[in-house]
C-alpha cells in the first residue's frame, strides 16, 4: 500500500529503479541535485536540470511542464552520492504566477517502473516561495529511503542552490532559466485546460482595424510625392480563375464521394467512442451508445473521434493530441529502458573486470558475454513493448487521418476535393507533421490552436539537413516561401469568408514567383508592399490598428470603433527581413510580434536569422516570440510532456497538384459574394 507522507516523514524504498512523478497543474521546472553524506553539492556537475538533463542514474525533463516524470536508478548512483533532492521552481519571465501560493499544491509521487505508487506527498503551506525542495531520496546504512521535505525559498533557485552549498549558485540558476526559456520557445503548446463542464475554451480575437486603401505613391516629409519602386506585382493581369475539375471546388460533387470518407468499422452495431487506454471521467456523454466489446484476447478496434468532446471536430482534436502524448510517453519508456540496459551492462563489466584475476583465462570473456546477453534481452523486451504500442498507434492513425476535417487534414487528403468555405472558425489548424527517429513512418499532425497565440518564423537559413546534406541558399529560400504560402493558404481556407486577411511585405520583390497563388487568385488584402516606403506604410497602419483596438478594449469601448472597421484577423508575411527595414521599422515589427496576436494581428517571418546578425541581441526577443518552422525536415520542436526532439515536416501540397489554387479560388469567390 502506498504511503501518503506528511512533511518530514520518511518511507523505505525496496526498489532501486524508480520514477518520480510531478503534477503541479501549472508549468514548473523540475530539477534534481546529488549530495554527499552531509547533503552538500560538490559542483554544477551534480545538478540535473533542463540544460543538463542527464546524470549517472538520473534524468529530468528538458523543459518546464505541468507534469513531469523523473527517472531514477539508485543502483547507478556514484558511491559518493548519498542524497538525491527533487526541486521544483516556477519559470521566470513568463505570464504565469511568480509564487507557489497562487497555484494548486504540487503533488509528487515515487513509483515503480510499472506505475505502482510507493509514496506520495502533496506540498502544502507554500506562499511567497518560487522554488521548493519537494522530497529527497537518501541512503542510510546501505538502504535507500524517501523523505517529504517541502522546504520553500522565496529567492527562487538561486537561494535554494546556495542553501545546498553550491558555489556560484546564482550563475547556475540563470543558466537553468535560460534553458527553460529556450525550451518554451521550441515547445509545441499543449491544449488549453478544459472547463468544468467539459466544453473547450476558445479565445476570441478582438476586432482589429482593417487596412485602409493605399495608393501607389508616398508623400515625403517635404510634401513632395516620391515615386514608388517598380513592383513585380503590378504587371500581373486580372486575377485568374481555374476551370473546375471533377472533385474540386466548382464541381457539383466529388468524383468519388466514398474516397473522402473513412472506412466504416467492421461492426453491426453503432460506433463505440470509449477508449481502453484513456479515462473520460467528468467528460460530456458520448452521443453514441456502447458497441459490442472486442473479442476476448484482441485489442479494441480503433475508431475516429475516439475522445471526449461535444463535437466530432473537438473529439478528433483531442484524439490527435492523445496520440501525440501516447507516442511521447511510450518512446520515453523505451529510451529509459535502453539507457538502463546500457548502464547496467557497463556496471557489470566494470565489476567483472575490476578484479585482475578475472582478466586471465576465460573468466573475463564469460562475464562479458553474460553482460551482453542480459543487455540484449532487456533491449529486446523494451523493443517488443514499443513495437506493440506503435502498432496500436499506427492502426489508430490509419483510421483518424482520413476522417480529419480540412483544418486538420494534410493537403493530400481527399477532403480538400470537396472543400467549401466554412461558416465558423475551427479549433485549430495543421501546420505540419511530427515524428520521432525510432518510428519515422508514424506521423502525428501538428495542430496549433486558433486564433494563433504566437507568430510564425519560417527559417530560410542554410543549416545542415538531418541526412547530412546541404541545400543551396537560393533553393532553401524558395522552399521557405513555398512553405509560407502553403500556411497562409490554409489559414485563409479554414476561416469564414472575410474573417481573415493576408498582407505581404516583400521589399525587393524577390518573392514574386512564390506568391503567384495568392496574387493571381486575388485573396491578398492589397498588393505586396515593396521598397522601404512600402515597409513603412504597412507597419505604420498595422501598428496604429493595434494601438486603436487596444485602447478601445481597455477602455471598454469596443463598440465605438470606427464604422468602417475591418474586423478580419490580419496575417502579415514579411520576406527578406531585414532588407528595407530601418530602426523604426524594426521596433514596429517587434511591437506587432508582442502585442499583435491579442488583437488579431499575426506575423509570419520568412527570414534567415544570420541576415539580421548585425542587430545583435536586440532581436533575440523577436525570434523567441515566434514559433520556428522549417521548410525541410528538422528536429527542433519539443513536446510539452517529455521534451523529446521531434522532427518537423511542413504540410505542403503534392508536387504538381492544383489543390492550393483550387482552394484559394473558392475563398476568393466566397469573398466576392460578400461585397
Amino acid at each position: 500500500m502506498a504511503a501518503e507522507l506528511a512533511r518530514g516523514q520518511n518511507h523505505p524504498l525496496s526498489q532501486l529503479r524508480l520514477e518520480i512523478r510531478v503534477a503541479a497543474g501549472q508549468s514548473v521546472v523540475a530539477a534534481a541535485t546529488l549530495g554527499d553524506e552531509r547533503g552538500r553539492i560538490h559542483g554544477v556537475e551534480w545538478v540535473a536540470h533542463p540544460g543538463t538533463p542527464t546524470l549517472p542514474g538520473l534524468e529530468v525533463s528538458k523543459q518546464a511542464a505541468a507534469d513531469h516524470r523523473l527517472a531514477v536508478d539508485l543502483g547507478a548512483m556514484p558511491e559518493a552520492v548519498h542524497r538525491v533532492s527533487v526541486l521544483l521552481a516556477l519559470p521566470l519571465g513568463g505570464d504565469g504566477p511568480a509564487r507557489f501560493g497562487a497555484v494548486a499544491a504540487p503533488f509528487v509521487a515515487v513509483t515503480g517502473l510499472d506505475g505502482t505508487e510507493v509514496a506520495s506527498y502533496t506540498i502544502t503551506g507554500l506562499d511567497a516561495e518560487s522554488a521548493v525542495v519537494a522530497l529527497e531520496l537518501y541512503r542510510r546504512q546501505g538502504a535507500w529511503k524517501v523523505r517529504a521535505v517541502g522546504q520553500g525559498y522565496a529567492g527562487g533557485l538561486a537561494e535554494l542552490l546556495t542553501d545546498q552549498g553550491l558555489p556560484h549558485a546564482p550563475h547556475l540558476a540563470g543558466t537553468i532559466n535560460e534553458a527553460v526559456a529556450h525550451g518554451l520557445a521550441r515547445s509545441v503548446a499543449a491544449p488549453p485546460p478544459r472547463t468544468p463542464d467539459g466544453d473547450r475554451t476558445r479565445q476570441t480575437a478582438t476586432p482589429a482595424l482593417g487596412p485602409e486603401g493605399s495608393g501607389p505613391t508616398t508623400q515625403g516629409a517635404s510634401g513632395a510625392v516620391a515615386p514608388q519602386p517598380t513592383s513585380p506585382y503590378t504587371t500581373q493581369g486580372t486575377p485568374g480563375t481555374v476551370a473546375p475539375q471533377s472533385g474540386f471546388p466548382g464541381s457539383a460533387a466529388p468524383a468519388d464521394p466514398a474516397a473522402t470518407q473513412p472506412a466504416a468499422p467492421a461492426t453491426d452495431g453503432p460506433i463505440d467512442y470509449s477508449h481502453p487506454r484513456r479515462h473520460q471521467t467528468g467528460a460530456p456523454p458520448s452521443p453514441a451508445p456502447t458497441a459490442a466489446p472486442a473479442p476476448p484476447g484482441q485489442a479494441a478496434r480503433p475508431v475516429a473521434g475516439d475522445a471526449t468532446g461535444w463535437s466530432m471536430e473537438e473529439r478528433l482534436y483531442n484524439q490527435v493530441w492523445g496520440m501525440f502524448e501516447d507516442l511521447a510517453r511510450t518512446m520515453a519508456a523505451y529510451r529509459s529502458a535502453v539507457d538502463f540496459a546500457d548502464s547496467r551492462m557497463e556496471k557489470e563489466l566494470d565489476q567483472a573486470l575490476s578484479d585482475p584475476r578475472s582478466r586471465i583465462g576465460g573468466q573475463g570473456d564469460t562475464a562479458r558475454e553474460a553482460a551482453q546477453a542480459k543487455h540484449a534481452q532487456l533491449v529486446d523486451q523494451a523493443r517488443a513493448a514499443l513495437d506493440r504500442d506503435l502498432a496500436q498507434l499506427a492502426a489508430e492513425s490509419d483510421v483518424v487521418e482520413p476522417a480529419l476535417p480540412p483544418a486538420f487534414a494534410g493537403w493530400d487528403n481527399p477532403v480538400w476535393h470537396g472543400y467549401r468555405v466554412p461558416m465558423e472558425i475551427p479549433m485549430a489548424v495543421r501546420l505540419g507533421d511530427l515524428h520521432l527517429p525510432e518510428s519515422p513512418e508514424l506521423r502525428i499532425p501538428m495542430l496549433v490552436r486558433l486564433p494563433l497565440e504566437r507568430g510564425l518564423w519560417i527559417d530560410s537559413g542554410g543549416a545542415e539537413s538531418l541526412d547530412g546534406s546541404f541545400t543551396d541558399s537560393h533553393e532553401l529560400r524558395r522552399l521557405a516561401l513555398d512553405t509560407a504560402v502553403a500556411h497562409a493558404a490554409r489559414l485563409l481556407a479554414v476561416y469564414p469568408a472575410g474573417e481573415f486577411a493576408v498582407q505581404v511585405i516583400d521589399p525587393a520583390g524577390s518573392a514574386a514567383q512564390a506568391l503567384v497563388p495568392l496574387v493571381h487568385t486575388g485573396v491578398l488584402a492589397a498588393p505586396p508592399a515593396v521598397g522601404a516606403a512600402g515597409v513603412t506604410d504597412v507597419l505604420t497602419r498595422l501598428t496604429q490598428r493595434v494601438d486603436l483596438v487596444q485602447m478601445a478594449v481597455r477602455g471598454g469601448a469596443a463598440d465605438s470603433l470606427p464604422p468602417g472597421l475591418d474586423t478580419a484577423e490580419q496575417l502579415l508575411i514579411v520576406n527578406d527581413f531585414p532588407h528595407g527595414f530601418d530602426d523604426r521599422a524594426v521596433t514596429q515589427l517587434r511591437y506587432l510580434a508582442d502585442e499583435g496576436p491579442s488583437v488579431g494581428v499575426h506575423l509570419m517571418m520568412v527570414a534567415d536569422r544570420e541576415d539580421a546578425a548585425g542587430y545583435g541581441p536586440l532581436l533575440d526577443p523577436l525570434w523567441r516570440s515566434l514559433m520556428r518552422l522549417t521548410p525541410l525536415p528538422d528536429d527542433h520542436l519539443a513536446d510539452p510532456w517529455v521534451g523529446h526532439a521531434w522532427t518537423y515536416e511542413p504540410s505542403l501540397a503534392p508536387s504538381g497538384s492544383q489543390v492550393l489554387r483550387q482552394v484559394l479560388t473558392e475563398v476568393a469567390t466566397a469573398r466576392t459574394k460578400l461585397r
